[in-house]
């Protein structure tokens, strides 16, 4: 009687009750909740490209137009070659010649006929309308997207350097300005060395570097 009673205990202790692991094996296969909650959303905001309040937003560049809680007129979108972009109920919007918050104050303006205190955010995400031209003797010449100021070395350090046959002491700059081309003078020598750094400007859009 003694033996029955033993093996009865010792089965007693290997055979686990249904609910217990149906529990235990839910528990397994759940994900921690701190990773869930660490998990980005999808629908995280895209990083601008400028921050420059000043900044004039030209074609090809793309935006991020965001409407508070209105996910269906949020979104990005190019600015077409006419200087315009897309949007549900506004149609055509002009954005060229205007900065982000100019768009979005213009933007709020003509959803204010639609909806009750719009409330637009608009962010430059590419910046493409803004280029300067690199060309001559350089590895890579070509056009390239102008930066907030970006400095001719650093447009420089974007076409892969010199070739053997350049002459890095006549570097000049060609500047459209008031309808008269400028040849600004660039020593890569001298400026590298320290020596006359002011030579190394900020660059415009539209201006062209010339290696011979």
């Amino acid at each position: 009687m003694l033996k029955q009673i033993q093996s009865l205990a010792v089965l007693s202790l290997l055979v686990i009750p249904p609910a217990t692991a149906r529990a235990q094996g839910a528990a397994d296969s759940a994900p921690p909740a701190r990773a869930q909650a660490a998990t980005p959303s999808a629908g995280a905001e895209q990083q601008a490209a400028t921050n420059d309040p000043n900044y004039l937003i030209g074609a090809q560049d793309v935006l991020d137009v965001s409407v508070w809680k209105e996910p269906e007129l949020s979104r990005q979108v190019p600015v077409r070659p006419d200087g315009k972009i897309s949007l549900p109920l506004l149609n055509d919007v002009q954005a060229a010649g205007l900065t982000p918050t100019q768009l979005a104050a213009q933007i709020t303006t003509g959803l204010d006929k639609f909806m009750t205190s719009p409330q637009v955010t608009v962010i430059v995400s590419q910046i493409n309308s803004q280029r300067v031209y690199l060309l001559g003797e350089v590895a890579r010449a070509g056009a390239y997207v102008l930066l907030p100021g970006m400095t001719i070395l650093q447009a420089l350090s974007n076409a892969g350097g010199f070739t053997a046959f350049s002459n890095v002491k006549n570097v000049y700059v060609l500047r459209q300005e008031n309808g008269k081309q400028q040849k600004l003078p660039f020593n890569y020598k001298e400026v590298i060395s320290g020596k006359r750094t002011e030579q190394n400007i900020e660059l415009k859009p539209g201006d062209t570097i010339v290696v011979p």
